[in-house]
């Protein structure tokens, strides 16, 4: 198991973030249930976005001796949850689900299968 306390963060808003965003994009919109759902979602990949922001790339090139390619996720996040919270106090539903779908995508799923690239730490817990 990681010792980093923000890997740690991380797995612990990641896992229950991709089991509610997958129930958000293939469930009914627009409900209360929705609306509660995405908030707690938002909150999860908010706290993940930063909590990654803390954790050292190691693979390719590092600006700063920490940062990578890999943190362009982070950045993703942290810019598209609000866009996203926004755009639904506004009720402009293209924009709101624009975010919302490339931060699933984008946040979940790309960076998802970066995760467990040979290196990375998922890999590493994994097949050891």
């Amino acid at each position: 198991m990681p010792t980093n306390p923000f890997t740690l963060v991380h797995l612990f808003t990641i896992l229950p973030a991709i089991a509610i965003g997958t129930f958000l994009m293939l469930s009914h919109k627009g409900n209360s249930f929705h609306r509660l759902l995405g908030k707690i979602y938002m909150v999860l990949m908010l706290i993940t976005g930063v909590a990654t922001l803390f954790m050292e790339a190691f693979i390719g090139p590092k600006l700063f001796g920490h940062f990578g390619f890999i943190h362009l996720f982070s950045v993703l996040t942290l810019y598209s949850v609000p866009q996203a919270y926004f755009a639904a106090k506004r009720h402009d539903v293209k924009e709101h689900r624009g975010a919302m779908v490339g931060l699933y995508v984008g946040g979940i799923i790309i960076a998802g299968i970066f995760a467990f690239m040979p290196g990375r730490t998922m890999y590493g817990l994994l097949f050891g």
